[in-house]
């Protein structure tokens, strides 16, 4: 369905622009005109004298959901080596492709065989393999234009990627190419029972709700998942699958990569890695906190990570930050302290095996995600914790 203004009843009488909130009715000539704003809120149809705003079935597109099957994940590789967060989206994509009744599918460019075939390990049941020179390094021009083609003689309803900088520079343009939709920095990805549709989850108006965004009449339905969200499956080094090598025919570029240099950067704290992350919140009440919770780190042999209210008081460095606008984590514990829980930072870290949340305030919104939850001060608890894990460790 959308909403259109039928010209021949429009007289231009202009009592519809105000109507809307989204600003989405405006001029065009004589006539009201409904832009790609329009978000079908709906206020405008009862507004016009004339009865010339309404709503009307849209015919089905091409590219629609009919012959599509199968779910594919695209496994970026770097030097050769298949991404960790490939192995991320192998695990969510099996769990949606049992859902589906279908086959799951990973595609690789470059890597060489034996990473195509530990794709075959961690879940995938058919790896699209291509190698060529011109996936060497990457490049956005040959990877859109052979998944574009993969996709277009395959036709997969469901392809995911990683919101890597790989992900987010090339698959957008694969989407615009195919005409059908992409949702973004996804945090979760469910099947709606009733309709089959992908149920893209993804924090949206600055983190302040989970949106949950559907693609109903396009194919594929197309995401990307930010790295660390997702849980890995299991390896099986017994699993079969097929491997289909991909000849790269006339795929080139019009552009060459001559040198890839990594920045390296001692003060940048890779959270992602820690088993054991100790993170500070707005309740910590100052920077002096934070060096209790280094000390609680290095007991517990983990690594410290910060709210975002926290480095915005300048208390922690914004390489530590957790959320939504910083990193995010997967650790095997996670100890929130004085962290209220806020939708932006639950994002970053809601996916930890273990959290264990001390706030003084038993409504806080971080219990509800906690596995464990200490009620009372940090700065009396913590200081416990510490004691009794040095007497547990006999140092």
């Amino acid at each position: 369905m959308r909403i259109v203004v039928d010209p021949e009843k429009c007289t231009g009488c202009e009592a519809c622009l105000s109507s809307c909130p989204y600003d989405a009715i405006v001029m065009k000539g004589d006539k009201a005109f409904i832009n790609e704003y329009c978000q079908f809120c709906r206020a405008c149809l009862e507004v016009c004298p004339e009865g010339a705003i309404k709503e009307r079935e849209e015919e089905a597109p091409v590219g629609g959901p009919g012959g599509f099957r199968g779910v594919w994940v695209f496994a970026e590789q770097r030097g050769g080596r298949v991404a960790d967060v490939a192995f991320e989206l192998l695990g969510a994509g099996r769990r949606l492709a049992d859902a589906r009744g279908v086959e799951l599918s990973a595609v690789l460019f470059g890597g060489g065989s034996e990473e195509a075939r530990r794709l075959i390990h961690w879940g995938a049941d058919r790896v699209y393999h291509a190698e060529s020179p011109v996936f060497e390094h990457f490049n956005d021009e040959p990877y859109v234009a052979l998944l574009e083609r993969l996709v277009s003689e395959y036709r997969p309803e469901i392809v995911l990627a990683g919101a890597t900088p790989m992900g987010r520079s090339f698959f957008p343009r694969v989407a615009a190419r195919l005409g059908t939709g992409l949702t973004a920095d996804c945090t979760s990805l469910e099947i709606d029972p009733d309709t089959g549709n992908l149920l893209q989850i993804r924090p949206a108006f600055g983190g302040n709700i989970m949106a949950t965004i559907l693609c109903p009449r396009h194919r594929p339905q197309m995401a990307t998942v930010r790295p660390r969200v997702m849980k890995k499956g299991v390896p099986d080094e017994e699993r079969e699958g097929e491997v289909i090598e991909v000849k790269a025919d006339g795929i080139t570029s019009r552009t060459s990569v001559i040198e890839t240099i990594k920045e390296v950067s001692e003060a940048r704290v890779n959270l992602q890695e820690a088993d054991v992350i100790v993170a500070g919140g707005r309740g910590l009440g100052g920077p002096e906190g934070f060096r209790m919770l280094e000390e609680l780190a290095k007991v517990l042999g983990g690594a410290v990570g910060a709210s975002r209210a926290a480095v915005d008081e300048g208390w922690m460095p914004y390489s530590h930050q957790v959320g939504q606008t910083g990193q995010t984590v997967c650790p095997r514990l996670y100890i929130a302290c004085g962290i209220s829980g806020a939708v932006q930072h639950l994002v970053g870290m809601q996916s930890s095996d273990i959290i264990v949340a001390i706030n003084k305030n038993p409504e806080a919104p971080i219990f509800d995600v906690a596995n464990y939850g200490i009620v009372g001060d940090v700065h009396e608890v913590v200081p416990a914790l510490i004691k009794r894990i040095k007497e547990v460790k006999g140092i």
